[in-house]
């Protein structure tokens, strides 16, 4: 706990809830009236400390130790006489509002101190602010000692704590638990109920109990009109406040300066500006002085009526009159002039508050005088709405640089767009958890495709790591920085960003996928090309031909024939049609290397699809480099599907087959041939026939022969000859 010197014990002071009618409130300035002078004030009644520092030792060893009968003992032991100053001063000094309460009862209970009112009136004040309701209400109801210390400020105390909780009603029985309990009623109880009930709507409550207040005898004061005209006002009852105001007249109660200021804030609620004028007139020819609330309410009201001139005629009134606007009054005139957009007199506002350090009660209108600023072109000015708020402390957000990065991105200022972007990443302002205003869009994209652009790439990525921080998800960056990371030979780090847009569901720009392929091409990594383009097509993306081309190419070149085997089926499936010579080699590959299964379930495809390869070419190739087992199975897959092909190849099959030995295979594939082709014209048949003789195929060599005899009923031929049965 702090402490002041010796000579003097530091008090604490709980924090006060803010006055309806307090000048310094913030919410209410422009529309509450001010307290009465009978109302207790809790923090301007004060005991005299006592010559020695007991107090402050009771305070901190409260402060230090558990309530335990121990440190009770040691209390007592240090203090000679337990008097109303000390018990006072312990309550107001104690360090949190528990220790009060158990202090306040151990000194009665132990039969040490009989509470006074002060001190009763003491635990009730502090008991309230801190919302220990209950607790308050027990000590004030306590029925052995109600009325010697059950005063009227006491009650009144916790009126009006119950009404800053919200809860009308225990205060309305708190009132009236005042009378049975035989506790005088002033017009000092009343203005409290009137306060409470007025502040949550109640206004027919308040004018019965207005009614219950002079049938009671009890006669209303100028601070009681007060509130009874802000309440009315509040609940938008005109009339009635009216009444309420010609009433106070008739009873030769004159009004003062917050009387005015109330009737001309709630005539300005109704957009009656000319009777609003009229008062203020009245007032100054009362010789009644305006003061910086009487200003403001009508700087206010001329800005909510849109007469932003008035209201800076105001202004400038107010200022030769030699009253200084404060924090509401900038608060209410900048974002009038935004709206206006009164730049130049915005500008000069924004300067005379930096001058005099008044930060507004609302931060929202630096967005506003960033956007105004921005808007008219003049982007210094809105650099120096960004100083101002550092200059007055005010924390700067990710919203407030995205307004003035988009402004210089806009205006190709990019060089000082990228210095506030440095701040921002360097301090991690979109991190920050209080952040209100977050960054648009329009902003962080501007900004990110212009480093990507200019190959800082790894810079953009940087922030918006700090934006995906955030929540943010934008395609438009996310595709930027693959673009980028491609351009810049990065393509690990491009696919990196895929991978992260795929799990969180953002939608992938074909564009950023061909240029992460080509990044990958570049680099000679065809593979990781490869599992680009899976990914472009599981994304639902139909990738261009030349895209096809370039990963099927470099992956052929590669020795890859598989994988390219695999990227052609992905084009051929996707109604790709082009690049027929590259696919050509590729099943030419194929069969080389003995896929010849692959290579016919992708020369089937292509069939499906319309595209018929060149058979005769690759049958050819496959002859000339002995490749016979995958001519045979090419062939033979030709002859089931009744594919044209020159005759001249049926004779280099079988001259390869026959130059291998593989006589029973050429036996079967030349059975096929005639039956499908009728004839043939190969003039190693004989040699053949010769062949499976001596390797025992008799039966074979038999059938052979009588097939080119035309004996025993023969195959069908071309002249229409009878089959025979082929054995196979």
């Amino acid at each position: 706990m702090a402490l002041l010197s010796n000579s003097k014990l530091l008090r604490w002071r709980p924090a006060l809830q803010p006055n309806p009618f307090s000048t310094s409130s913030t919410a209410e300035v422009l529309s509450d009236p001010e307290p009465s002078h009978g109302s207790p004030q809790p923090e301007s009644q004060s005991v005299p400390p006592r010559e020695k520092n007991l107090e402050l030792v009771i305070c901190r060893m409260m402060a230090n130790r558990a309530w335990t009968t121990r440190l009770q003992n040691s209390i007592r032991s240090l203090v000679p006489r337990f008097d109303p100053s000390l018990i006072y001063n312990v309550l107001h000094g104690a360090a949190s509002p528990e220790h009060a309460l158990q202090f306040y009862r151990w000194v009665e209970r132990a039969g040490l101190f009989a509470h006074t009112p002060d001190t009763t009136l003491k635990i009730v004040q502090i008991l309230g602010r801190y919302s220990k309701l209950n607790h308050a209400r027990c000590i004030l109801l306590d029925n052995k000692r109600i009325g010697e210390v059950a005063t009227e400020d006491a009650f009144v105390s916790l009126i009006d704590s119950y009404g800053r909780a919200g809860i009308v009603q225990e205060s309305v029985k708190l009132f009236q638990k005042m009378k049975e309990l035989g506790v005088d009623r002033t017009v000092k109880s009343y203005d409290a109920l009137f306060k409470v009930i007025l502040r949550r709507g109640r206004y027919m409550m308040a004018k019965r109990y207005y009614n219950a207040m002079l049938r009671e005898g009890v006669e209303p004061t100028r601070h009681t009109y007060n509130i009874l005209l802000w309440g009315m006002f509040l609940s938008l009852r005109l009339n009635t406040a009216v009444r309420f105001y010609e009433e106070m007249k008739s009873r030769g109660i004159l009004p003062d300066v917050v009387t005015y200021n109330t009737l001309i804030n709630g005539y300005f609620r109704f957009k009656k500006v000319e009777d609003a004028e009229k008062l203020f007139v009245e007032m100054k020819e009362r010789d009644i002085a305006p003061n910086v609330i009487s200003f403001t309410t009508m700087l206010k009201g001329y800005v909510a009526a849109g007469r932003i001139d008035d209201a800076m005629k105001v202004f400038v009134d107010m200022k030769d009159c030699g009253i200084k606007p404060n924090a509401v009054t900038f608060s209410t005139l900048l974002p009038g002039l935004c709206d206006a957009e009164k730049t130049e007199e915005a500008r000069d506002v924004l300067g005379e508050m930096v001058e005099r350090y008044i930060a507004p009660k609302d931060n929202s209108v630096f967005m506003k005088l960033l956007g105004v600023q921005s808007k008219s072109g003049n982007l210094d000015a809105a650099a120096d709405v960004l100083k101002a708020m550092i200059r007055l402390s005010i924390p700067t957000e990710a919203g407030h640089y995205g307004v003035l990065i988009e402004s210089f991105c806009k205006a190709n200022e990019y060089d000082k767009a990228e210095k506030l972007l440095d701040k921002l990443i360097e301090k991690e302002i979109v991190l920050r958890p209080q952040n209100a205003f977050a960054m648009e869009a329009s902003a962080y994209n501007l900004m990110i495709e212009y480093l990507c652009d200019h190959g800082r790439t790894n810079k953009a990525e940087i922030f918006f790591r700090q934006l995906l921080k955030k929540g943010v998800q934008d395609s438009v960056a996310f595709n930027s920085l693959i673009r980028g990371h491609s351009k810049e030979g990065n393509p690990d780090s491009a696919f990196e960003i895929i991978k992260i847009m795929g799990r969180k569901g953002v939608p992938r720009d074909a564009d950023s996928y061909r240029l992460l392929i080509e990044s990958y091409l570049r680099k000679g990594e065809p593979a990781d090309a490869k599992t680009a383009l899976d990914s472009m097509l599981e994304s639902g993306h139909h990738p261009e031909s030349s895209v096809y081309k370039l990963v099927m190419e470099s992956l052929f070149d590669d020795g890859r024939v598989q994988t390219a085997s695999r990227v052609m089926k992905s084009m051929v499936e996707k109604g790709v049609k082009e690049h027929m010579d590259l696919v050509s080699k590729i099943l030419e590959a194929l069969l080389m290397r003995g896929h010849v299964e692959e290579a016919l379930g992708r020369i089937d495809l292509l069939m499906h699809n319309g595209c018929e390869p060149d058979f005769d070419h690759l049958l050819s190739v496959l002859c000339e480099k002995e490749k016979t087992i995958a001519a045979l199975k090419l062939l033979d897959f030709v002859l089931e599907r009744d594919c044209i092909i020159d005759f001249s190849i049926y004779d280099k099959v079988l001259d390869a087959l026959l130059a291998a030995g593989k006589t029973l295979n050429a036996y079967s594939i030349l059975c096929k041939i005639l039956d499908k082709r009728g004839s043939t014209d190969w003039r190693s048949r004989e040699e053949l026939i010769k062949s499976l003789n001596q390797e025992g195929n008799t039966k074979q060599a038999d059938i052979l022969s009588r097939m080119f005899k035309g004996t025993d009923g023969g195959l069908v031929n071309r002249e229409g000859k009878r089959k025979v049965t082929v054995a196979t």
